[in-house]
């Protein structure tokens, strides 16, 4: 059974172009277009890794990290933050609020 990975990003380019190329290596991919849309998602559906921007409007990046990682059905869940908040200070913060690891923008598939 293909890893199930859940991207998000508000930026809908963004993420259908990562969902495509993960769709591509085999992986079983799901998408959400905001904060709130990933929440929601992750009631039903537990991914093995969430790719998460910071920057998205309404709940962001950094809030989302916290409610997963402060739930006990969904904490055990990876994240690896892919932004381009590419500031020490903001990778840095990335890993203070739980993330597995930090990807800047643009990136090479």
């Amino acid at each position: 059974m293909a890893a199930r990975i859940l991207v998000v990003d508000d930026d809908e380019l963004i993420c259908d172009l990562v969902s495509e190329t993960l769709n591509f290596e085999g992986y079983a991919v799901e998408a959400a277009y905001s904060g709130e849309q990933a929440l929601k998602r992750l009631e039903t559906s537990k991914p093995d890794l969430i790719l998460l921007d910071i920057m998205m409007s309404g709940i962001d990046g950094f809030e989302v990290c916290r409610r997963v990682l402060n739930n006990d059905t969904t904490r055990s869940i990876p994240i690896i933050f892919l932004t381009a908040k590419g500031q020490f200070e903001d990778e840095l913060r990335g890993y203070e609020e739980g993330a597995f690891d930090y990807i800047t923008k643009p990136f090479h598939p």
